[in-house]
């Protein structure tokens, strides 16, 4: 950990000892996911170490340190890494599915070209995942199997805002809005409101969750509205080519010179990212990133403990390398 973000060893020392729940967290989706498809004609291979590490789950890992940041106890942390886990089994089933494309969640010997499958497999078997870890959780706590049922239905509503915006852009969009109605509605659903779903089974199962929880929330929102916003510039010949929201395009559209976007059209039947643009106006690129980053760092600022805020600037650069924005201009 202290390799990747490059921070003390005191603060390294506190974030390892998250990284090992986090593991067992994983370990117990994938061990769950195995059960449930032992002795079908689906076998699943289990994770590398790859699979289990920091960087491939980074996002998890914040979602995490959020339980830790108000003191939600170790095992239930453990509980909720692997609950998010099948949450981001179902999102990025949908992602590949409405993309097509497929980014892996389940490695199974399904045939690589079957990608369509595979990401309902990827949903299917993460939404068995999730209501078989909180049954097991209620029946080891002698807790009602109705509260299971009940954090299984706060999940599903809580993923169900984005994919309903996503749902809205589908077939496209008829205009390009302005970009703070993006940003204040738009992203507020599709991403904001997605980075706070991590909360919706804990906000069942922890019985009185202090008034910093609601803090930790916001600040996830933020870290979620800023790494939509790199996604936005990375992804900003894709939006426009698919006619989706983009706060870039509106930016473009509705507060730059002409010329911007008159060049954006002329490039976007000849390349595929918007490099190039970038390079021509890098002032407009350089004060969207900014943007991007400071939203970021001030959501990781509230949801850090004091004592590493060392992280917040080092997790802002490594967010920002894993969406590409990073190398993208």
């Amino acid at each position: 950990m202290n390799t990747l973000l490059n921070v003390t060893a005191d603060t390294a020392s506190d974030i390892a000892a998250l990284e090992a729940e986090l593991r067992s967290g994983l370990q117990l989706f994938w061990r769950t996911a195995a059960t449930i498809l032992d002795d079908g004609p689906i076998r699943l291979s289990p994770p590398d170490e790859a699979t289990l590490s920091l960087p491939r789950n980074f996002f998890s890992m914040l979602f995490l340190y959020s339980y830790y940041r108000i003191g939600v106890p170790a095992e239930r942390r453990i509980l909720y890494a692997a609950v998010n886990q099948c949450l981001r089994g179902m999102v990025t089933g949908c992602d590949n599915l409405l993309d097509d494309e497929y980014k892996t969640t389940l490695e199974t010997d399904l045939p690589l070209p079957a990608h369509r499958f595979r990401s309902v497999l990827d949903i299917m078997v993460a939404d068995r995942v999730l209501f078989a870890v909180l049954a097991d959780h209620c029946h080891r706590h002698a807790l009602p199997v109705d509260l299971a049922l009940q954090a299984s239905a706060a999940s599903l509503r809580a993923l169900t805002l984005s994919g309903a915006q996503e749902a809205a852009e589908e077939e496209g969009i008829a205009e390009r809005i302005a970009p703070e109605i993006v940003l204040g509605r738009i992203h507020h659903d599709k991403t904001g409101v997605l980075f706070q779903s991590p909360w919706a089974v804990p906000s069942v199962l922890e019985a009185d969750l202090p008034p910093e929880a609601a803090t930790v929330q916001e600040a996830l929102f933020q870290v979620g509205i800023g790494c939509q916003i790199l996604d936005d510039l990375v992804d900003l010949f894709r939006d426009v080519r698919q006619q989706r929201h983009n706060y870039v395009a509106s930016i473009i559209v509705h507060r730059e010179p002409r010329e911007l976007w008159q060049q954006l059209q002329t490039l976007l039947p000849t390349d595929q990212t918007p490099d190039r643009l970038y390079a021509d106006w890098p002032d407009f690129a350089a004060r969207l990133k900014t943007e991007a980053m400071t939203t970021i760092e001030q959501g990781l600022r509230a949801l850090f403990f004091d004592r590493h805020h060392d992280l917040v600037h080092p997790a802002a650069l490594f967010v920002a390398s894993r969406i590409g924005a990073a190398v993208a201009y």
